[in-house]
């Protein structure tokens, strides 16, 4: 299976941000907690061009394809690859994985004891020993067989070549060809209840998720590997959906990202506590990935002409109407992404408020830079401001949409 890359098609980014949601949603909590990290904490430790990549990477591998809550703990690192990972201990007895979590997939996966060289038993993002699955440890594990309603479900049958009576496997290649491939297995994993008062207790869900007995690219460089990943997208496969069909929790969940050099924030599912203040938009109905409507682009009082016949959709498979401008939100990207009939504009007004810049090229000679202090930067130029169905806005400062060193004073932008 080779899903359709989106890298080909986005040029241009206006604001170094992971989630614009984020912006969104300043207080949640519930029941069930996931504490949640981020490789990118702070922006000194990559450049543009790194995180542009690593963007690029990404877009070709997505896949086309009372009630109690939980939340994850987000934490952090400075290396160079952008993502979310979190802590889940999977098993009886448990052991700790490292999974990213991400929005623009679907399936549950950690690498397995079967993988033995062929999956990565260090991650130098993160700098921990990485444990491999190892069913026949667990007293609780069970291997999913094709006949498992699982296995007969349309998004694994895409993705496996399953006969009767055998394990049900699993064989994906992303468009930027890393693989993965493995089976199913069903066990059980371990989550932290909110219980009041800031108070936790551990609790458990069975749950199905692939068994990774071959990693390649990518997935299989200890430079950027980890345990293995978590997918949130809206598909009826993944963990949250196999909990809420479970009645563990209500299918939904916040994301709430930390503002720190630190990274990472909370994960939480089920019940989710909706902060008194808090503006939101509807997501676009039945995709997989979370698509909503743009409705008007400002740079200071300037509204930007917005493209229509899908012309600037930023995603183009999304199946809304033509003339919609839809975006997309991935807790994997960490920049946001502007097709060049959005971009091209954008950027024309923002540098038009000081005609006089003088500008030269970085070492790589790929951006525009100049000098201003970080002060004069916020005051002398505009804010962008996303504007998103139900007047859910996103205002992005200069020192966001600007790349630079700011300790020497010097911005770029792309």
């Amino acid at each position: 299976m080779e899903p359709r890359g989106l890298g080909d098609r986005l040029d241009g980014f206006v604001a170094v941000v992971v989630v614009l949601v984020s912006a969104l949603v300043v207080n949640i909590s519930g029941n069930l907690v996931f504490p949640v990290s981020h490789k990118l904490n702070g922006r000194e430790g990559a450049s543009l061009s790194e995180l542009k990549d690593h963007d690029h990477r990404r877009h070709a591998r997505f896949l086309g394809a009372t009630q109690n809550a939980v939340d994850m703990a987000l934490g952090g690192s400075t290396e160079q690859t952008g993502l979310y990972f979190t802590i889940l201990g999977i098993g009886n007895p448990s052991h700790d994985y490292y999974v990213e979590v991400d929005t623009a997939s679907n399936l549950f996966w950690v690498s397995c004891a079967e993988c033995g060289k062929g999956c990565p038993d260090r991650s130098e993002i993160i700098g921990v020993k990485l444990t491999h699955y190892d069913r026949n440890s667990s007293s609780t594990s069970k291997v999913v067989s094709c006949g498992d309603n699982f296995c007969t479900s349309p998004s694994v049958k895409d993705i496996s070549d399953c006969k009767r009576d055998e394990k049900c496997n699993y064989h994906l290649q992303y468009a930027d060809k890393d693989k993965t491939s493995g089976y199913f297995v069903k066990d059980d994993v371990q989550f932290q209840k909110a219980s009041g008062n800031f108070q936790t207790s551990s609790t458990s869900g069975s749950v199905i998720f692939g068994c990774g007995t071959q990693q390649s690219g990518a997935m299989n460089d200890p430079k950027e590997a980890i345990s293995g990943l978590i997918g949130f997208d809206q598909d009826n496969i993944t963990m949250l959906s196999q909990l809420a069909a479970a009645g563990k929790v209500r299918n939904k969940f916040a994301h709430c990202l930390d503002s720190t050099k630190q990274g990472g924030g909370i994960w939480a599912i089920g019940e989710v506590v909706e902060p008194k203040m808090m503006h939101t938009s509807p997501i676009v109905p039945n995709q997989t990935r979370y698509n909503i409507v743009v409705e008007k682009i400002e740079v200071g009082s300037d509204a930007i002409e917005l493209p229509t016949s899908g012309g600037g959709d930023l995603d183009e498979t999304s199946g809304s109407s033509p003339d919609q401008i839809i975006a997309f939100f991935d807790s994997g990207t960490t920049l946001a992404h502007l097709p060049p009939k959005l971009h091209e504009p954008i950027v024309k007004k923002i540098l038009a408020t000081d005609p006089g810049l003088k500008f030269q090229k970085n070492d790589d000679g790929e951006y525009s830079c100049f000098e201003y202090s970080k002060k004069d930067v916020d005051e002398k130029f505009p804010i962008v401001k996303f504007t998103f169905k139900n007047s859910a806005s996103l205002w992005v400062y200069p020192h966001d949409y600007l790349f630079g060193n700011v300790k020497e004073g010097a911005w770029c932008h792309g």
